[in-house]
């Protein structure tokens, strides 16, 4: 009984459910870390959607510089669709 007693502890310790009770005692610091979180999971996308986007961009220039006839042609229109867009804004 002893030995069944000290497994369920030590699994407990390991589940951190004591660390997760005192969290949910603490609402401000619950709210806290939770805005933290999801602050540092916005920049992170944001960072990532930025290289994602710079990546594509490099691409498409590197295709536009070949003067291909059908990629040229879509490429061209989606800058033209970008000036018109920033013009407008």
């Amino acid at each position: 009984m002893y030995i069944l007693t000290e497994k369920i502890a030590a699994q407990l310790e390991k589940s951190r459910i004591a660390d997760y009770t005192q969290l949910l005692n603490r609402p401000w610091k619950l709210i806290w870390l939770n805005l933290l979180a999801g602050s540092a999971k916005g920049v992170g996308i944001a960072i990532g959607f930025t290289f994602f986007a710079a990546t594509i961009i490099y691409f498409l220039q590197a295709l536009g510089a070949l003067n291909l006839p059908i990629i040229g042609d879509y490429i061209a229109d989606i800058v033209r669709i970008v000036q018109r867009q920033l013009e407008l804004g």
